[in-house]
C-alpha cells in the first residue's frame, strides 16, 4: 500500500538531511503544503530552528500574475517560508526519489476574513467567523477556485490534495481558545455553523425559508445548550433543534453550495494541470459536516475527483462509504496521525493500516513527518517495512 507523508516547506528548506530522512521512512510520496493557514509548528530536527510561527494564511511560493489588481488576493509568506519555499523543498524531495503532491488549504483563512469581513461566514447571532470564508458567495468562490488552480499546479507536482474544499464553521482551533465550556454536540455545531450572510439568506429563501425567522429558530434551538442541555446525536438532533423542514432546507442549500464549489475547484485544477495529474479532496463521508475535512456525498465526490483523503484518527470506519463507490484507480487514502503528542498512535501504525485496508483504503497518509519525534518516526519506519 502506497504511503505518503505530510510536510511543510520549512521542514525541508535549510535542512540538507531532511529529504533523505523522509525517504528513509519508506514513504513514496510527500504531500507538501503550497497554500496553508496560520499555524505554530514544532521542527524537532531542523538545524536552524525549533519553532516556526506562520503568522497568517499564505501561499508558500510567489503568487502569480493572475492576481494583479485583484482583491482579495493571496499573501506570500513572511520569513517562515520566504520566496519560493515550496519550490525549493519540492526539488529537494524529488532529488531524494520522492513524488511530490501539493497540499492546498482553501476555505480556511483568518487573514482573508480580517481584511475582507464580507467574505466570512456569519452565524445566526450575527457573529462573523473570520477564519471561514462562505463558499456560497460568488466572489469567494472565484477567489478560492483560482487559488486552487494556482496552488495545486506547481512545477514538478504530480497531483494535489485540496483541504477545506467545502464549508468551514464554528469548530476551529484559535489562539487561546475559550469555547469548549459548552458541549454543543454535532447538532449544535451544525447550528452554529449555519451562515446568514446575504448570499446564504437568499439561498434559504429559495428553499422556502424566511431567513429572519430561520435565524430566530436557530437561536431559540440553541438556547437550552447554553444552559447545559446535551443535544441528541446526529442528524436527528439537528431536526429536533431547528425543526425538520428548516433542517432539510439548510442542508439542501449548503450541500448544493459545497458540491458546486468542489466541482468548480477540481475543474479549475484540471484545466491547468498536465495529463495524469491527480486531484484528491480531504473529505468526511457525512455531507452536512464542515471543517478541514469537508463533508461530501461519497458517490458525488468520487465522480468529480480522483479520490479522497479520509481522517481515521478515531477509527477507519469513515473509509467504508467511499470504498463502496470506488472505481478502478480511485484513491481512498486513510489519514493516520503518527505524532504521539497530537494523539496519534505511531506504535500501532501497521495494525491500523491493515484495518484501514480491510475497510477499503488503497493508500495511507501520515500526519505529519515534520512534526513527529524521532521515536514516532522510528515506529513509522518499522511499520512501513512490515507493510512493504
Amino acid at each position: 500500500m502506497k504511503a505518503a507523508a505530510f510536510l511543510y516547506p520549512w521542514d525541508v528548506v535549510g535542512d540538507p538531511g531532511a529529504a533523505d530522512r523522509v525517504a528513509a521512512l519508506g514513504v513514496r510520496q510527500v504531500t507538501l503544503a503550497s497554500a496553508y493557514h496560520s499555524t505554530r509548528a514544532l521542527t524537532p530536527r531542523h538545524p536552524r530552528h525549533r519553532v516556526v510561527t506562520a503568522e497568517h494564511a499564505a501561499v508558500l511560493y510567489p503568487p502569480g500574475e493572475r492576481w494583479r489588481g485583484r482583491a482579495p488576493r493571496p499573501h506570500p509568506a513572511g520569513d517562515w517560508a520566504p520566496g519560493d519555499a515550496y519550490g525549493r523543498a519540492a526539488r529537494a524531495l524529488a532529488a531524494a526519489g520522492l513524488d511530490v503532491h501539493a497540499w492546498v488549504v482553501l476555505a480556511h483563512n483568518s487573514r482573508l476574513g480580517a481584511e475582507h469581513p464580507d467574505t466570512s461566514v456569519v452565524n445566526a447571532y450575527g457573529d462573523r467567523y473570520p477564519w471561514a470564508p462562505c463558499v456560497a458567495s460568488p466572489d469567494n468562490r472565484a477567489y478560492l477556485v483560482d487559488l486552487a488552480a494556482e496552488a495545486a499546479v506547481r512545477p514538478g507536482a504530480a497531483g494535489a490534495e485540496l483541504e477545506s474544499c467545502g464549508w468551514y464553521g464554528f469548530a476551529h482551533l484559535h489562539a487561546h481558545d475559550k469555547v469548549a465550556g459548552v458541549g454543543l454536540g454535532e447538532a449544535g455545531q451544525y447550528a452554529m455553523s449555519l451562515c446568514f450572510c446575504a448570499t446564504c439568506r437568499a439561498g434559504y429563501a429559495e428553499h422556502g425559508q424566511d431567513p429572519d425567522r430561520l435565524a430566530a429558530t436557530v437561536r431559540r434551538g440553541l438556547e437550552p445548550m447554553w444552559r447545559g442541555t446535551v443535544p441528541e446525536p446526529g442528524w436527528a438532533g439537528v431536526e429536533k433543534l431547528i425543526g425538520a423542514a428548516a433542517a432539510a432546507a439548510t442542508r439542501a442549500w449548503r450541500e448544493h453550495s459545497a458540491r458546486t464549489f468542489q466541482e468548480a475547484a477540481v475543474a479549475a485544477v484540471r484545466a491547468e494541470a498536465p495529463a495524469g495529474f491527480q486531484v484528491l479532496l480531504h473529505a468526511d463521508p457525512v455531507a452536512y459536516r464542515c471543517g478541514a475535512n469537508a463533508g461530501v456525498d461519497p458517490e458525488h465526490v468520487l465522480s468529480v475527483a480522483d479520490g479522497v483523503v479520509v481522517p481515521c484518527a478515531g477509527g477507519a470506519e469513515p473509509l467504508a462509504p467511499f470504498a463502496a463507490h470506488a472505481r478502478e484507480g480511485t484513491v481512498v487514502a486513510a489519514n493516520l496521525t503518527v505524532v504521539a503528542g497530537l494523539g496519534g498512535s505511531p506504535a500501532t501504525l501497521a495494525a491500523d493500516a491493515r484495518r484501514a485496508a480491510a475497510l477499503g483504503a488503497t493508500e495511507l497518509r501520515l500526519y505529519h513527518a515534520g512534526l513527529a519525534s524521532d521515536e514516532d518516526l522510528a515506529h513509522v519506519r518499522t511499520a512501513l517495512s512490515r507493510l512493504a
